[in-house]
């Protein structure tokens, strides 16, 4: 298991902000002039816009149309979307339901209700390593709507853990908590964990394979996985 560079660079910060907290990084984006962008249709999509307003006091954000009507239009199909951005200092990524199309100062534009889950990731505290080729990771269906799913880890320390989905019907926002994974490692006891995802992203593998990559927070720390970590590590 070796280390991985790209992860190592993030820490995930708390899920759940007050609208002027979110308000705040936003109004960054939209001063920046920072593209957002969102994987729709299973990441066969990919929107990209910008904000152009946000305003907690009417609870609602508005960004710019794509100049792609089929990504646009895929959009405005959706109850609510995830969306992502970069700043400086880290990753942005929150989730706004209802897309209405609206005329922003005589321009063509799509409101949204104000997120409602808001996740801005940083340096992380612990490093996380990467695992190759990826251990199975299970999840069960729970009574808080998260369906059964199978993935594969693809990193891990003793604060959270990265793996992926490869079920289009997954979709995994910040704030959700996955209680009882299973992991298997070969050879070894498998480690079950209560997971709260921090982030949601599409990528595209090697192979040419798109995959939903989600980063998460062990919830409870327990007494087998320092022990699980050091094992896959040797």
């Amino acid at each position: 298991m070796t280390a991985d560079p790209a992860g190592d660079t993030q820490r995930e910060e708390q899920v759940r902000r007050s609208p002027s907290e979110i308000a705040q990084v936003l109004g960054l984006i939209l001063t920046r002039r920072e593209a957002i962008t969102a994987y729709l249709q299973s990441g066969e999509v990919k929107f990209t816009s910008k904000l152009l307003r946000v305003d907690p006091i009417k609870s609602c954000i508005v960004i710019e149309l794509d100049p792609d009507e089929a990504a646009t239009a895929a959009l405005l199909s959706r109850p609510r979307c995830t969306f992502f951005a970069t700043l400086p200092n880290g990753h942005v990524e929150f989730v706004a339901a209802d897309p209405q199309k609206v005329v922003h100062e005589g321009t063509p534009a799509i409101r949204l209700h104000f997120p409602d889950v808001f996740s801005y990731r940083q340096r992380r505290a612990e490093d996380r390593a990467a695992v190759s080729p990826q251990i199975p990771l299970e999840c069960l269906a729970d009574a808080g709507g998260v369906l059964s799913f199978k993935g594969g880890l693809v990193d891990i320390s003793a604060g959270g853990v990265g793996f992926l989905i490869y079920d289009p019907s997954i979709t995994l926002e910040p704030g959700t908590v996955l209680k009882g994974c299973r992991i298997d490692a070969e050879n070894e006891a498998p480690l079950i964990l209560d997971l709260e995802v921090r982030f949601s992203e599409m990528v595209s593998l090697p192979d040419g394979t798109r995959a939903e990559r989600s980063g998460c927070r062990v919830v409870v720390h327990p007494e087998t996985l320092k022990e699980f970590v050091a094992a896959l590590s040797k």
